[in-house]
């Protein structure tokens, strides 16, 4: 595979430096790209350079993700308004371990020709001192080269300035790639857009330190159709971390493309071939309403960052949520995965004593919960069906509701109208 020609028909491509794709289809090399460890869990926003890695290891090349320990403490201030909250070491260790664990579910690690290796590069910076860093890598680069830049003279120009620290970034991540291409043998950086100058910077420090060649490219950033930044919604970053976005959020966040969105995404998130992707876009155009870009794409991208079973549930969501599905597969889940099906729904609680003894519908609709703002008008909307208990539609105003109506012998779910969920708990 020309790992090159792979990324360029992908629309993945940015910029690349003359020699670096004659090297790739000459022999074996090995290259690598930096995840900055500023939180706990990479996020929709890092697939681009994680699926960069996973094309370069299937072109038969080897891998290197390092991971920022040592540039985490400082964050790269590439076309940064401001100046990040600097993160002490005990918390960047913590995001280093849990950065680790999440690559490992995409590329193949261990110590083979073309298995993937994880570097920090906090463990070469350690034991470096600062006399000896700016003697020894501090003449190699200019002022004037790195105040060329233009994350640099973006920050320059803004109202917040640039401290040293973060002046300074540009030559640690530059020694980065000489340390790599000497210690590792690591010929190419690849990374987002953004780093196309730190790119350059390394393979000045490599060439006036030991005349040495290295090689880069960088990867487009991705946007959305109308403009918008990707991998942002209302609620926020969606996350790898179940914990932080659960798999049914992921997964409805790739579902919810648009359809000119989800024609590009479908090339740079999955691994399917062109032809696939080519015969799915043209039967996709004559039937657009089925989505069934979106839900290769949803499909693929969950189960590689979650896995099957997650995918399963979160199309049981989905079914139950927006379609027909049933209440049974509730049944299945405990408590933390009922709550993650309803996240962001409105919730209630009910002491269990008081249901045992029965309650009025109309009290459970107004009075202790706020599904309805008063008891006229729960009766008005019952009356005119629409309300439903667990997917039964309810119509009698003097129904009893106890704890023989509870799903897992803890929740009731209630819809007013067809789309608007209500999940009441009890306690």
């Amino acid at each position: 595979m020309n790992f090159v020609e792979e990324l360029r028909w992908r629309g993945m491509l940015q910029d690349i430096m003359p020699g670096t794709e004659e090297l790739l289809n000459k022999e074996q090399v090995s290259g690598y790209i930096g995840f900055d460890p500023t939180g706990d869990s990479l996020h929709v926003g890092h697939l681009t350079q994680i699926m960069t890695l996973i094309h370069f290891q299937q072109a038969g090349h080897k891998p290197y993700a390092l991971v920022g320990g040592a540039t985490g403490m400082i964050g790269d201030p590439s076309f940064k308004s401001a100046e990040r909250n600097l993160l002490d070491e005990a918390t960047l260790q913590y995001n280093v371990n849990a950065l680790k664990q999440q690559l490992t579910k995409f590329l193949d690690f261990g110590e083979g020709p073309t298995d993937a290796k994880m570097v920090n590069n906090y463990d070469w910076f350690k034991d470096f001192k600062f006399l000896d860093f700016i003697r020894d890598i501090g003449k190699l680069i200019t002022v004037n080269y790195m105040m060329a830049k233009d994350s640099v003279k973006k920050r320059l120009e803004g109202d917040n300035g640039l401290s040293f620290t973060e002046f300074s970034y540009q030559l640690i991540q530059g020694y980065d790639f000489y340390y790599l291409w000497k210690q590792h043998n690591c010929q190419v950086q690849m990374g987002g857009s953004d780093q196309w100058g730190n790119i350059l910077t390394g393979s000045e420090i490599v060439r006036r330190q030991d005349q040495g060649s290295v090689y880069g490219l960088t990867t487009q950033l991705i946007k959305k159709a109308d403009g918008q930044k990707f991998g942002k919604t209302e609620s926020g970053a969606v996350w790898l971390d179940p914990a932080k976005t659960s798999p049914y959020k992921f997964y409805q966040f790739w579902l919810n493309a648009t359809d000119d969105d989800a024609k590009n995404w479908i090339k740079i998130f999955t691994l399917m071939s062109r032809s696939e992707i080519e015969a799915l876009i043209e039967e996709h155009d004559q039937a657009p309403h089925q989505r069934l870009v979106q839900k290769a794409l949803a499909r693929d991208i969950t189960i590689r960052t979650h896995s099957q079973e997650d995918y399963q549930m979160a199309i049981k969501t989905s079914e139950f949520l927006f379609g027909s599905g049933g209440l049974e597969f509730l049944n299945e889940l405990n408590d933390q995965q009922v709550l993650e099906v309803f996240d962001g729904v409105p919730q209630f609680t009910i002491s269990r004593d008081k249901l045992a003894s029965g309650v009025n519908i109309l009290d459970l609709l107004a009075i202790d919960t706020n599904v309805f703002a008063s008891k006229g008008e729960a009766r008005k909307m019952l009356q005119g069906g629409g309300v439903s208990m667990n997917r039964q539609k309810l119509n009698d105003i003097e129904q009893q509701v106890n704890t023989e109506n509870l799903i897992n012998e803890k929740y009731l779910v209630l819809q007013r109208g067809k789309k608007n969920y209500f999940l009441i708990s009890v306690s």
